[in-house]
């Protein structure tokens, strides 16, 4: 169903405000009306107006003011003034206080219409600008043929349609973000903002701010409001990265937004209503966090509704060079240098490496082959030597990896030996079905 723009009327006069919402809700608009300053500050827990109509002459104080907290909390707002004596003073006043349009009353209908149809799609315009930047200009395109990688892919494309939380797990350089924003731009919220949050950059005591906002002095140097990364995400997705770093009191704030889809500002008494897609990412094992006690399990099973596995580079080798020839050439078209070419053998000495950075760690050294080239051509000799020279054998694997590996190999055998029935495999196992479902999952087990 398409959304209805939201109109908040700021004017002390009541026939004002009733002529003004028949107007715009018989062009199917939805109107808020508030007598005051005051009155309007109470719906600052909410979702922002697509437009603010304000009587620049208030009972409470000044609308031009109105305007100015607006625009200081969200530079993308969107303002009309209202004035039944209006001066020149006022208006210069409101524009260079950022108002998109200066109202006279006796207000005329048609006027009112085509001034609040015009701001309603300024505002919408900014929306989509600003999510283009997010999304489109900052996402590469996807790459890959290996089967893991389209697996990867195709259950991204599936879930995109529905509206349950995902959790993606992979080594780091994986392209986590990528699929995210892949789900996003495949779902029913594509049109609004996608939001990423790096949990693991952010310093601990500033985490909950970022993400539920703050009141004006709920702590020093909260000079005023500010909405968190939730509410400025409302209507789309937000991707939580690296989520496994998310302290306590962290998980049990973000449960309560999975559970109730409501947030609360630092120093804020009222829940504030959000609607928001959640995907998360972890380079970690949760599941083990869980069993420590390092994570909590509700919240783990509220983010884990769909996992997926983005297979490290070393499982899709024969991606690399297609990887490295479209690095290649957006290094080239971002720096004006003429079109470089990669030789076959260049090719095959980087498919020949184990890639413990994946595609980041990919995409630096093509990058750094490109710089250092002498011709248009990336020769075998381009490569740099830790990546040419076979590398050392390693003393042991990591625990981690000597356990994936095991486990891995119990599993396949007890599939093969109940021909790939999962609930005989888990009664061989001494393990609930559910539980091997997801461990299938998360080891990239298929049938061949």
């Amino acid at each position: 169903m398409t959304r209805k723009r939201h109109v908040v009327i700021v004017d002390d006069e009541p026939n004002i405000g009733r002529s003004l919402r028949l107007i715009l809700e018989g062009e199917g608009y939805r109107v808020t009306v508030c007598e005051s300053i005051g009155a309007w500050r109470a719906l600052r827990n909410q979702p922002p107006a697509d437009v603010s109509l304000l009587d620049v002459r208030l009972p409470d104080g000044n609308g031009i003011d109105v305007l100015r907290a607006l625009r200081q909390e969200d530079e993308r707002a969107v303002a009309v003034m209202i004035s039944g004596h209006g001066t020149i003073a006022d208006a210069v006043e409101a524009t260079r206080a950022g108002a998109f349009d200066f109202l006279e009353k006796p207000l005329a209908r048609d006027r009112v219409l085509l001034v609040v149809k015009n701001a309603s799609e300024w505002s919408a315009l900014q929306r989509e600008n600003q999510r283009y930047r997010e999304i489109v200009g900052d996402a590469p395109r996807m790459i890959g043929s290996a089967q893991p990688f389209l697996q990867a892919v195709q259950q991204a494309s599936r879930v995109a349609r529905s509206d349950v939380a995902v959790l993606l797990s992979g080594e780091s350089g994986t392209g986590k973000e990528l699929l995210a924003a892949h789900i996003h731009r495949e779902s029913q919220v594509a049109a609004g903002p996608f939001v990423k949050v790096n949990c693991a950059a952010i310093p601990t005591d500033l985490l909950e701010s970022e993400l539920f906002g703050h009141e004006k002095g709920a702590f020093t140097g909260a000079a005023g409001l500010r909405r968190g990364r939730f509410e400025l995400a409302d209507g789309g997705t937000i991707f939580l990265d690296e989520v496994g770093d998310l302290h306590e009191a962290s998980q049990a704030k973000l449960l309560r937004v999975l559970q109730d889809g409501e947030i609360q500002r630092l120093g804020g008494e009222q829940p504030v209503r959000v609607t928001t897609r959640v995907i998360s990412a972890t380079n970690r094992r949760l599941d083990e966090m869980v069993a420590e006690g390092r994570f909590r399990e509700d919240l783990y099973y509220r983010l884990s509704v769909f996992p997926i596995r983005v297979p490290a580079l070393r499982e899709r080798a024969q991606d690399v060079g297609e990887l490295a020839q479209y690095f290649l050439a957006d290094f080239c078209a971002r720096n004006n240098f003429h079109p470089h070419a990669i030789d076959a053998e260049a090719v095959a000495s980087l498919e020949r490496y184990a890639w413990p950075g994946n595609v980041r760690e990919l995409r630096n050294v093509v990058e750094r082959m490109a710089i250092l080239a002498v011709g248009d051509r990336l020769t075998a000799e381009s490569v740099p030597l830790e990546v040419r020279l076979p590398p050392s054998p390693r003393a042991a694997a990591g625990l981690q990896e000597v356990r994936d590996s095991a486990e891995r190999d119990r599993i396949r055998r007890a599939l093969e030996e109940t021909d790939w029935n999962v609930s005989g495999a888990a009664r061989l196992l001494g393990t609930e079905r559910t539980a091997l479902h997801k461990r299938i999952r998360a080891l990239g087990l298929r049938r061949q």
